[in-house]
């Protein structure tokens, strides 16, 4: 059995891939730097997975849903790859198999806010998916009654399109129709 001593240095995504697998953390890079987080709470898995299904229920043919995939932000050094809590991209894209997708491969990456993540998911994450060309990024806050913050990317940064709860009405990437409070139920309501 191999072991692999700590990181002491800015990583490369080669040395990223390197790193023995743990599913007991979510491991990231931010500009080369190993970002630790422990894994998200059971609530907050309940809330991704009702957000994934819904999307596969209300996107177009030819579009998916993914959960905790990694997307290289910022191949160029030092490199920076990010974990979102759902991408939206093209189901072309996804049956390719590849190991990570990319930035450019998103329309839209939804992040799930837990004990821990607000700065970085309202900021950082925020400033990342920006540069890296995101056209639309959502923050989902399940502290209480699911509260949505909706972005669109305009003129290289993200613009406030919706911010609340109840039933979000998308125009775009897609028309979508959100019911947040359901998100955190036991009953989807079904397609109509």
């Amino acid at each position: 059995m191999s072991v692999m001593s700590w990181p002491d240095h800015l990583l490369t995504l080669e040395e990223f891939d390197q790193l023995p697998e743990d599913n007991s953390r979510r491991y990231e890079l931010q500009e080369g730097a190993l970002q630790v987080t422990p894994k998200a709470a059971g609530f907050h898995q309940f809330v991704l997975t009702r957000l994934s299904s819904a999307f596969d229920r209300m996107l177009p043919q030819g579009w998916a849903a993914v959960s905790e995939a990694e997307v290289v932000i910022a191949e160029k050094w030092p490199p920076t790859l990010r974990i979102p809590d759902v991408i939206v991209l093209s189901l072309e894209r996804v049956l390719e198999r590849p190991t990570k997708f990319h930035a450019q491969d998103v329309v839209l990456a939804v992040e799930v806010l837990s004990p821990g993540s607000q700065r970085a998911d309202n900021f950082v994450k925020r400033a990342e998916y920006a540069e890296a060309g995101i056209p639309f990024y959502w923050i989902l806050d399940i502290r209480s009654r699911p509260l949505l913050a909706a972005h669109r990317l305009v003129d290289g940064s993200y613009k406030e399109e919706f911010s609340g709860s109840g039933i979000y009405l998308a125009d775009a990437p897609f028309d979508l129709r959100v019911d947040l409070d359901a998100l955190g139920t036991r009953i989807v309501p079904k397609r109509t």
